[in-house]
C-alpha cells in the first residue's frame, strides 16, 4: 500500500494540489459570504431578542438536514457546479455564526455599557465601541466552527462536479484497490480542517 501511495502522490501531485486548493475556495467564500449575512442577522437579534428564539430556531431546523439531502435540493434549483455547494454551505454555516454573535453581544457586562451610556454614547457607539469589540472572541469563535464545518459540506460537493477533495475521494471508491487515494484525500480534508483551526489560533493570540 505505501507503494501505492507515493506513486500516486507523484504522479498526481498538480491534480491534488488543485483540488485541495478548489476545496479552500469554496469552503473560505462559502464562509465569508455567511458572515455578510449572518453578522448582522447576529446584531439585529441582540437588539431584538424577541426575534432571537425565532430565527436561531429556524437556522437550528436547516442544520438537521442531512446534508446530501440540503445538496440535492438546492441541486435542482440550482444546478451543478460550485455555486450550489457555497450556497450550502452558507446555510449550515449560519447558525455557529448568528448564534456566536447573538450571545456574544447579548453577554456583554451591563458595568461596561452603563459606563458606556453614562459618557453619553448613544446605542450604536455603544454597539461599534463597546459591544462588539468586546465580543469578538466569540463571534471569531462562531466563525472558526463554520470554517470546520465548512470543510465536512464541501467535501460532498464533488458529487455534483464542483472539485475539491471529495473529488480524490470519490476516485479511490470508484476503483478497485483505491484505499491509498481515499486515504490521501481523506488526510487532506484533515489538513485544510487544522489549517482552517490554526489559523484563528494564530489570529486570537
Amino acid at each position: 500500500m505505501i507503494n501505492n501511495l507515493s506513486s500516486y502522490l507523484s504522479e498526481n501531485s498538480t491534480y491534488l494540489i488543485m483540488q485541495f486548493g478548489i476545496h479552500i475556495y469554496i469552503s473560505v467564500i462559502g464562509v465569508a459570504l455567511t458572515f455578510i449575512v449572518g453578522f448582522p442577522l447576529g446584531i439585529l437579534l441582540s437588539e431584538r431578542p424577541a426575534l432571537a428564539d425565532v430565527v436561531i430556531g429556524i437556522i437550528n431546523v436547516i442544520q438537521t438536514i442531512p446534508s446530501i439531502a440540503m445538496l440535492t435540493i438546492l441541486l435542482i434549483l440550482m444546478g451543478l457546479g460550485q455555486n450550489t455547494v457555497v450556497a450550502t454551505v452558507v446555510l449550515y454555516s449560519l447558525l455557529p455564526i448568528v448564534k456566536n454573535t447573538y450571545v456574544g453581544l447579548l453577554n456583554i457586562d451591563p458595568m461596561y455599557i452603563d459606563s458606556a451610556k453614562g459618557i453619553g454614547m448613544n446605542r450604536y457607539q455603544v454597539l461599534y465601541m463597546i459591544k462588539i469589540p468586546l465580543a469578538i472572541p466569540v463571534i471569531f469563535a462562531g466563525i472558526r466552527n463554520a470554517l470546520v464545518i465548512s470543510v465536512g459540506i464541501t467535501t460532498i460537493g464533488s458529487f455534483i462536479g464542483a472539485g475539491g477533495v471529495g473529488d480524490v475521494i470519490l476516485r479511490g471508491i470508484a476503483i478497485t484497490d483505491g484505499a491509498p487515494i481515499i486515504i490521501v484525500g481523506a488526510v487532506l480534508c484533515a489538513i485544510i480542517a487544522i489549517l482552517m483551526d490554526s489559523l484563528f489560533d494564530w489570529m486570537m493570540k
